[in-house]
């Protein structure tokens, strides 16, 4: 007899959810101390931001940025997955450009408003590309600031919470214990 086992299916958003629960039991169960923990969630959830803006050319410097930090690898993986399935980079884009602006405004000297036009690309006309390009620095201005912001949120955060989880887990196996030494007591009492 083969019987069909009918998986069951979830909603996106349950995916999603999911998706962040395990994630961050995985996180609270990483090696390493709080500061390790929480200094690569950081760095992973903060570059997380700036990868839209950059066009993942980030990721070049993802290891060797929690490498020099002595932050947790894995925590840095994890934290860079929140960011993805969290959609805040892309929530966060437009308001990344006026941000950009704010910062590092356009005084004239560089590009132009000129649109973006193939046609004038492939004649020589190189004013539409810096004007492009400027407008991505803005974008990656206002990007960065939000990682970096997001960053040092998040590391207080999981630090706290990976603090609070282990002294949950402390007071677990502390009862654990108490109760196998009672339960040894009884037996023992209960053989005399």
């Amino acid at each position: 007899m083969h019987m069909n086992k009918k998986k069951k299916k979830h909603h996106v958003f349950q995916r999603i959810g999911r998706a962040f629960k395990l994630n961050f039991i995985k996180l609270l169960r990483s090696p390493g101390g709080a500061k390790k923990v929480s200094l690569g969630f950081a760095i992973g959830f903060g570059l997380e931001m700036v990868v839209l803006s950059t066009a993942s050319l980030v990721y070049i410097v993802f290891l060797p940025l929690v490498r020099m930090a002595k932050g947790s690898l894995p925590a840095a993986i994890i934290g860079n997955v929140i960011g993805k399935i969290s959609f805040l980079p892309v929530l966060l884009l437009p308001l990344a450009k006026p941000i950009g602006k704010l910062i590092y405004p356009n005084n004239g000297s560089i590009g132009n408003k000129t649109p973006f036009s193939f046609e004038q690309l492939m004649q020589g006309d190189l004013h539409s590309v810096v004007s492009l390009l400027h407008g991505g620095v803005h974008v990656l201005i206002g990007m960065t600031i939000f990682g970096i912001i997001l960053g040092i949120i998040s590391y207080f955060l999981v630090h706290y919470f990976y603090e609070k989880e282990k002294k949950k887990r402390l007071i677990r196996i502390r009862d654990k214990q108490a109760l196998r030494k009672n339960n040894l007591v009884i037996i023992d009492a209960t053989n005399n």
